[in-house]
C-alpha cells in the first residue's frame, strides 16, 4: 500500500538513502542487499537508465515491505505516472514541476524536487512536497547550505544529493540534513564494501543525531 505519511517518516528514520544507477536488474538486486544488510533500507532508482522502471519493479517483488524504492531523475508527469505503476514509493526530481507534485499528491507518495531558490521551496512546500531536495547546488556549497535554509525555516525538510562522505556525514546531520543522499559509497565496490560502507554511514548518522538530542 502507498503511504505519504508513512514513507517520509521512514525515508526520516533512516535518513541515509541509496542512490543508484544500474545497468541490469541483477546489479540492481545485488546492490539493494548489500545495502539493506548494511542497515540502508530507502533506495532511490534513477531515471537516466531506460530500465529504471524494471528494476523498481524487481526490487519490489524481491524486498516488499523491507525497503522503501523509489524514482529518481524525474522530470515529467508522464515518467512520474510510469514510475508509481511500477511500484515506485517516492518520487525525486532534479526540478521543481507543478505536474509531477500534483501527480505524486493523487497517489500519495513523498514527492522531493530540487530547489535552488528559498521562493521556490517554500512554493514546493505549499503545494505538498515532502522534502526539498538540495540541488545540484548542495555539491557545491555542502552542509552550509543547509544552514542556510534552515535557519529562518527550521521546519524545512531538506534531502541533500551529492558532497557527502565519511568523513563528513556527520556535519550535515548536525545543520540538519533530514535524509542523506549517497551514490558511489553504496553503489560501487564488491557487496562486502557496499555493506560496511552502509553500517559506517547509518552508525555516525544515529550517533550524531543521539548527541544532538542529548544536547
Amino acid at each position: 500500500m502507498m503511504n505519504k505519511a508513512v514513507n517520509t517518516l521512514k525515508i526520516h528514520e533512516t535518513g541515509i538513502m541509496a542512490i543508484i544507477r544500474v545497468d541490469t536488474v541483477a546489479k540492481g538486486l545485488d546492490i539493494a542487499k548489500s545495502c539493506l544488510d548494511g542497515g540502508v533500507n530507502i533506495m532511490e532508482i534513477s531515471y537516466t537508465n531506460n530500465n529504471a522502471g524494471e528494476v523498481i519493479e524487481r526490487l519490489k517483488s524481491e524486498f516488499k515491505h523491507d525497503m522503501v524504492i523509489g524514482a529518481g531523475t524525474v522530470l515529467d508527469q508522464t515518467t512520474a505516472r510510469l514510475a508509481i505503476l511500477s511500484g515506485s514509493e517516492f518520487i525525486i526530481s532534479p526540478s521543481y514541476d507543478h505536474n509531477v507534485q500534483m501527480i505524486s499528491n493523487l497517489y500519495q507518495i513523498p514527492y522531493a524536487p530540487g530547489c535552488t531558490s528559498y521562493t521556490e521551496a517554500v512554493k514546493a512546500l505549499e503545494g505538498g512536497a515532502s522534502f526539498i531536495k538540495a540541488f545540484p547546488i548542495s555539491s557545491y556549497y555542502g552542509p552550509d547550505l543547509i544552514s542556510t535554509f534552515k535557519v529562518p525555516f527550521p521546519k524545512m525538510p531538506i534531502l541533500s544529493s551529492g558532497g557527502a562522505n565519511l568523513e563528513n556525514l556527520h556535519r550535515w546531520v548536525e545543520v540538519g540534513t533530514d535524509c542523506i543522499g549517497i551514490g558511489g559509497l553504496l553503489s560501487k565496490g564488491s557487496c562486502q564494501e557496499i555493506t560496511n560502507n552502509a553500517k559506517q554511514l547509518r552508525k555516525i548518522l544515529v550517533e550524531t543525531r543521539e548527541k544532538l538530542k542529548n544536547n
